[in-house]
């Protein structure tokens, strides 16, 4: 039976909900950067993209449909496709762009200049306050990740590519600001879905090229276009509008400070790469600016 509007609760402390929430965001974020350099081996930016998100969709629409949930308003509609348009579509057409020539522990470092971005916003558009102390842990875990850049990017070179992962991380600045709004009506999740079903809309002229790839590709990249679509889009997608529904926007974002450090974990986990001294103190840093900025419950 269709529900009129969801009850959503915005807690301003953490429960085992939105640390499973950040959990997943962060951890399926990590892994999608070195996902889509594999992923780039045998697809177009583009049709990786359409792929990704077309993947993403079909869970995306069977979860709806199990939990049938208020529709959305018209204004609602816009501001969900909005968000699919930019922070979905446009942000991953742009990072993809932008990995072809920057590897994936630089992008993951260039991109996690969005949290300082988004604190912005929310002060401005969102009437948040971030205090002295809650500043002082941002410029904390952002010299952190510069450090773990350093660290595992010698031959990093500023090019084409990385103004796309810079357009890309404006993209996904706004995210939290556009999705807040909405869950006043609609879970996290609902929001996530309607997203990325936008999305896949959007990038859908892709398809055909990328259907067309995927029967040429090998088994190592179409496994990277089938996981990006299950658990960097579907799941950590989910968590993080989970996550912007239950904290405020810009002390959520700054959380996205832990996606380098994991994903330098990650390396050594699953490839063997050992990361540098630098690295790891740069790790260690970014995370005790994250304790800092969450030291004063909201």
């Amino acid at each position: 039976m269709s529900v009129s509007a969801e009850a959503v609760p915005l807690p301003r402390k953490f429960d085992w909900i939105t640390l499973l929430a950040l959990a997943g965001t962060v951890i399926g974020w990590a892994s999608a950067f070195p996902a889509i350099r594999a992923g780039l081996t045998a697809f177009g930016p583009f049709e990786l993209g359409a792929l990704r998100f077309g993947i993403a969709a079909l869970p995306c629409a069977v979860l709806l449909l199990i939990m049938r949930p208020a529709l959305p308003t018209a204004r609602e509609f816009l501001r969900i496709a909005l968000r699919g348009l930019v922070c979905v579509a446009i942000y991953t057409v742009a990072l993809n762009v932008g990995e072809q020539t920057v590897s994936s522990g630089a992008a993951s470092f260039i991109v996690n200049v969005s949290p300082v971005l988004t604190a912005i916003w929310a002060i401005l558009l969102l009437g948040e306050r971030f205090g002295p102390v809650a500043w002082l842990g941002t410029a904390l875990s952002f010299g952190g990740v510069t450090l773990v850049a350093l660290s595992s990017n010698a031959d990093f070179k500023f090019d084409a590519g990385v103004l796309f992962i810079l357009a890309a991380a404006l993209c996904t600045s706004i995210d939290a600001v556009i999705q807040k709004p909405l869950f006043k009506r609609h879970s996290g999740i609902t929001v996530a879905c309607w997203s990325m079903i936008c999305a896949a809309i959007f990038l859908s002229p892709g398809l055909p090229s990328a259907f067309a790839q995927f029967a040429q590709a090998d088994a190592s990249a179409r496994f990277a276009a089938i996981y990006l679509g299950t658990v960097p889009s579907f799941m950590a997608y989910c968590g993080w509008s989970v996550t912007v529904s239950r904290l405020p926007a810009a002390r959520a974002a700054n959380f996205l400070y832990c996606i380098p450090p994991t994903a330098t974990v990650m390396g050594f986990l699953w490839l063997n790469e050992v990361p540098a001294l630098l690295g790891i103190v740069g790790g260690a840093i970014a995370l005790v600016g994250v304790a800092v900025v969450n030291l004063r419950r909201r």
